[in-house]
C-alpha cells in the first residue's frame, strides 16, 4: 500500500481484533453497560471470548481545552 490510513472509530469496534469477525449485537456479540470504577461498556465476542471495554466519559483534558477555546472566542 502506498499510504497507510486508519479505518474510523465506528468501523473499528465493529470487528473483533481477536478473530476478526464482523460484529453483530444478538447474534455474535454480547454488549453490557458497566458503571464499576469509570462508566463503559463491554463488548464480549461469542466466537472467542475476547472483551473490548469502551469509555462512556471524556477525557478530562479535552474538556479543558474545549473550555479555553470557547473562552478565548469569547473574549474576542
Amino acid at each position: 500500500m502506498a499510504a497507510k490510513t486508519r479505518f474510523p472509530v465506528e468501523f473499528r469496534r465493529e470487528t473483533c481484533k481477536e478473530c476478526n469477525v464482523l460484529l453483530v449485537q444478538g447474534v455474535n456479540c454480547r454488549v453490557r453497560i458497566k458503571q464499576k470504577r469509570e462508566p463503559h461498556v463491554v463488548v464480549t465476542c461469542l466466537n472467542c471470548g475476547n472483551q473490548t471495554r469502551i469509555l462512556l466519559r471524556e477525557k478530562k483534558e479535552h474538556k479543558e481545552l474545549e473550555q479555553d477555546n470557547y473562552s478565548n472566542e469569547a473574549s474576542c
